[in-house]
């Protein structure tokens, strides 16, 4: 198994309207064609006005295939249309559990 963390900074304010347009269109398509969300995060101290999420997979393919789909989704890309102006830089960790892990 392998985790994917993806951090999110949003524009100053801009976290409200983020979150509300990714769980109205987003979240669903995502959840059906990546599979297994682990977390859906804010932040509350540090770096602000980001948010994070972890998604696991069975493999490294396995999450080359299901971005690839994600990406080939029409209904994702007319969300992504609207969530991009939103995001001013994102950042992608693929971390993977260590033997004593709880989550492997």
């Amino acid at each position: 198994m392998i985790v994917d963390e993806r951090t999110y900074t949003i524009h100053i304010g801009k976290i409200p309207a983020y979150l509300k347009l990714y769980q109205e269109e987003g979240l669903e398509i995502q959840k059906r064609t990546l599979g297994n969300l682990i977390g859906y995060f804010v932040t509350e101290v540090g770096q602000l006005s980001t948010v994070v999420h972890l998604w696991a997979y069975d493999s490294v393919e396995d999450r080359a295939k299901r971005r690839a789909e994600l990406a080939a989704n029409p209904a994702w890309q007319a969300y992504l249309a609207k969530m991009q102006p939103l995001v001013t830089a994102m950042e992608n960790r693929i971390l993977t559990p260590t033997a004593f892990s709880p989550l492997r």
